[in-house]
Protein backbone atom coordinates (compact mmCIF):
# COMPACT_ATOMS: atom_id res chain seq x y z
CA UNK A 1 0.00 0.00 0.00
CA UNK A 2 2.33 2.70 -1.23
CA UNK A 3 -0.18 5.45 -1.86
CA UNK A 4 -2.51 5.05 1.10
CA UNK A 5 -2.90 7.01 4.33
CA UNK A 6 -1.68 5.00 7.31
CA UNK A 7 -4.36 6.50 9.58
CA UNK A 8 -7.63 6.52 7.62
CA UNK A 9 -6.66 4.27 4.69
CA UNK A 10 -7.49 6.82 2.00
CA UNK A 11 -6.15 5.55 -1.35
CA UNK A 12 -6.33 6.55 -5.03
CA UNK A 13 -9.77 6.64 -6.63
CA UNK A 14 -10.65 6.53 -10.31
CA UNK A 15 -12.85 8.87 -12.29
CA UNK A 16 -13.31 10.40 -15.72
CA UNK A 17 -11.70 13.32 -17.51
CA UNK A 18 -14.36 14.78 -19.81
CA UNK A 19 -13.30 16.83 -22.87
CA UNK A 20 -15.93 19.25 -24.18
CA UNK A 21 -16.23 21.69 -27.05
CA UNK A 22 -18.76 24.35 -27.92
CA UNK A 23 -20.30 27.31 -26.16
CA UNK A 24 -22.83 26.95 -23.34
CA UNK A 25 -26.46 27.79 -24.12
CA UNK A 26 -26.70 30.39 -21.37
CA UNK A 27 -23.79 32.21 -23.01
CA UNK A 28 -25.55 32.30 -26.38
CA UNK A 29 -24.19 29.13 -27.96
CA UNK A 30 -25.87 25.95 -29.18
CA UNK A 31 -24.64 23.90 -26.20
CA UNK A 32 -21.54 21.97 -25.25
CA UNK A 33 -20.77 18.55 -26.70
CA UNK A 34 -18.66 15.81 -25.12
CA UNK A 35 -15.84 14.86 -27.47
CA UNK A 36 -13.92 12.40 -25.32
CA UNK A 37 -13.91 10.59 -22.00
CA UNK A 38 -10.70 9.13 -20.55
CA UNK A 39 -10.00 7.52 -17.20
CA UNK A 40 -7.90 9.29 -14.58
CA UNK A 41 -6.78 8.77 -10.98
CA UNK A 42 -7.48 11.06 -8.05
CA UNK A 43 -4.48 10.71 -5.73
CA UNK A 44 -4.69 11.57 -2.01
CA UNK A 45 -2.49 14.39 -0.72
CA UNK A 46 -0.06 12.34 1.36
CA UNK A 47 2.72 13.86 3.44
CA UNK A 48 5.66 12.17 5.16
CA UNK A 49 5.60 13.35 8.78
CA UNK A 50 7.12 12.29 12.07
CA UNK A 51 4.22 11.44 14.35
CA UNK A 52 4.30 10.77 18.06
CA UNK A 53 2.29 7.66 18.88
CA UNK A 54 0.26 7.22 22.10
CA UNK A 55 2.97 4.89 23.41
CA UNK A 56 5.44 7.80 23.24
CA UNK A 57 7.62 6.64 20.36
CA UNK A 58 8.19 8.70 17.20
CA UNK A 59 7.48 7.10 13.83
CA UNK A 60 7.64 8.38 10.24
CA UNK A 61 4.27 7.91 8.56
CA UNK A 62 2.56 8.72 5.27
CA UNK A 63 -0.57 10.61 6.30
CA UNK A 64 -3.17 12.53 4.29
CA UNK A 65 -3.56 16.24 4.98
CA UNK A 66 -7.11 15.82 6.30
CA UNK A 67 -5.82 13.58 9.11
CA UNK A 68 -3.13 16.15 9.98
CA UNK A 69 -5.58 19.07 10.00
CA UNK A 70 -8.32 17.28 11.92
CA UNK A 71 -5.94 16.31 14.73
CA UNK A 72 -6.17 12.54 14.24
CA UNK A 73 -2.38 12.47 14.24
CA UNK A 74 -0.03 14.37 16.54
CA UNK A 75 3.19 15.70 15.03
CA UNK A 76 6.36 15.01 16.98
CA UNK A 77 7.99 17.91 18.84
CA UNK A 78 11.45 18.52 17.37
CA UNK A 79 13.03 20.33 20.32
CA UNK A 80 12.14 20.61 23.93
CA UNK A 81 10.05 23.77 24.47
CA UNK A 82 11.92 26.78 25.86
CA UNK A 83 11.78 27.17 29.62
CA UNK A 84 13.31 29.74 31.95
CA UNK A 85 16.00 28.50 34.36
CA UNK A 86 14.70 28.23 37.90
CA UNK A 87 16.76 29.91 40.65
Amino acid sequence: MARACEVCGKSPQVGNMIETRGKAKYLGGVGTKITGITRRRFLPNLQNIKASLPSGEVKTMRVCTQCIRSGRIRKAVRNKPFSLPSN
